[in-house]
């Protein structure tokens, strides 16, 4: 769960600098050039490179700590001020060159320029050095967010030290070669930087050549690259390369998106999910920011609610079609789906318990249940006692069930065969190798089994007593 990264500790190492947003109104030209007039309405000041890679790390609670360089003037001070406020643990080498700053105009939403300030940074290697090692005593991670500004001058020595102590490395490269990441486990490149390292292609399969000939002679565990509206494509060590759909299409700024993809991955990697499911969880991560205005970050509510992907009011019952591209999503970050069928005509306590245990058993719990004409076929003329309306309403009132799908047929093998659970479980009165469709989940490698019962406690049974 996204909540075991308030467990972890990680370490970002790179170039920070402040944003600086104007954001007013143009209603007319200057008299003195024909340049639009700003009318300046708002100033507001962020951390960005390296600070935005630590405040998105902070923001899904994951304890930060960034090491960087800032100048000794009020830029630098006004972007500490802002990192200490996030609860960042901030080790900065305060140097006599300016902080980076970029300040971007903007007028409803466009930015109409942004004015760069910045230096060359040098003569600063080894005291960084220093810091460094100091900072890696306690980190279960060290991600390098390299905007290519001076700071990582030195990456290749930090690398070995990194090793020295078995910490795993995510790089965030902008150089145009990527040979100074030799080391790390993963680097995600976008589309255009990892062009720059490997020269173009003419069509997709040359594409995926270039990516799994990286990956190698790097010996990369993972190489993910951001596509943009191609969405992402992770290359990982003995697996085939895997295509990700971009999540949105209302893209507003892309600012700061590559800083969330390198965080959010990060902390996937860090908390032990596989990198499939961290991949999965940064693209889903980087259609939430590309829909704000501005270098953003993520927070752990935003992309818990993306990818709980719960019920709702307005689709309690949904289409095979429907749940497929749910169970799909679940799938490919590597949850567990469970799958359990039943009338569900009377709630009852027996129902309730068997339930929790079927939800204990992996991350997602799908009912299928008979809809009202096929629990007439099988229970007689005077039920269901519920509408199949009624009966969704009162199992979704339980934080157990998921998703709920119906069927008409007697048995739920058709929808059993098309989703695939990974387990399959019916209530203590079944033997497992009679539960329908249990041969085709064995055979597709899940498992099925019986799960409680409890005596006295059966629809039917009410039904009588009454």
């Amino acid at each position: 769960m996204i909540t075991e990264f308030s467990k972890l500790k990680i370490l970002v190492v790179g170039d920070c600098m402040l944003d600086e947003y104007l954001f007013g109104e143009t209603s007319r030209l200057s008299p003195e050039a024909p340049v639009p007039v700003l009318k300046v309405e708002r100033r507001d000041y962020r951390p960005g490179g390296a600070a935005n890679v630590a405040l998105n790390l902070a923001n899904l609670g994951v304890k930060t700590t960034l090491l960087s360089i800032i100048g000794k003037d009020d830029n630098g001070k006004i972007l500490s001020g802002l990192i200490k406020k996030a609860k960042i643990n901030f080790n900065p080498l305060k140097l006599d060159f300016p902080t980076i700053h970029k300040q971007r105009v903007l007028s409803r939403n466009h930015q109409l320029i942004r004015l760069d300030q910045e230096s060359e940074i040098f003569g600063h290697e080894d005291n960084f050095l220093s810091i460094f090692k100091n900072c890696l005593k306690d980190t279960d991670l060290l991600i390098f967010s390299d905007y290519s500004k001076g700071a990582l001058k030195g990456i290749e020595k930090m690398i070995i030290e990194a090793n020295k102590k078995g910490v795993d490395i995510v790089v965030d490269p902008k150089r145009p070669k990527f040979d100074s990441y030799k080391g790390a486990k993963v680097i995600t490149p976008n589309e255009n930087e990892f062009m720059k390292a490997v020269g173009e292609w003419k069509d997709e399969e040359e594409f995926i050549s270039k990516g799994i000939s990286l990956r190698q002679k790097l010996r990369l565990d993972s190489l993910l690259v951001t596509r943009g509206e191609k969405g992402m494509t992770l290359f990982s060590y003995n697996k085939d390369p895997i295509s990700l759909k971009a999540r949105t299409r209302e893209v507003y700024d892309v600012t700061g998106a590559g800083d969330t993809v390198v965080a959010v991955v990060s902390a996937g990697v860090a908390a032990g999910f596989s990198i499939e499911r961290s991949a999965n969880m940064a693209n889903i991560s980087a259609g939430l920011v590309v829909k704000k205005i501005g270098v953003a970050s993520v927070s752990t509510e935003e992309l818990e609610e993306a990818t709980n992907q719960n019920k709702t009011k307005e689709k309690l019952i949904y289409s095979t079609k429907d749940l497929l591209n749910l169970v799909d999503v679940s799938k490919n970050l590597g949850e567990k789906i469970v799958m359990t069928n039943g009338c569900f005509d009377i709630l009852h306590p027996g129902h309730i318990e068997y339930l929790k245990e079927a939800k204990a058993r992996g991350d997602r719990l799908i009912v299928a249940i008979n809809d009202d004409k096929s629990v007439k076929r099988i229970k007689g003329e005077n039920r269901p006692v519920m509408t199949l309306e009624d009966r969704a309403k009162m199992l979704y009132a339980l934080s157990y069930v998921d998703w709920i799908i119906s069927f008409s047929e007697e048995t739920p093998i058709r929808i059993i065969s098309k989703i695939l659970p990974d387990i399959l479980v019916k209530g203590g009165d079944y033997k497992a190798e009679d539960i329908v469709g249990g041969d085709i989940v064995l055979k597709n490698g899940g498992t099925v089994t019986s799960l409680c019962f409890i005596e006295g406690h059966s629809s039917s049974e009410l039904i009588k007593k009454n």
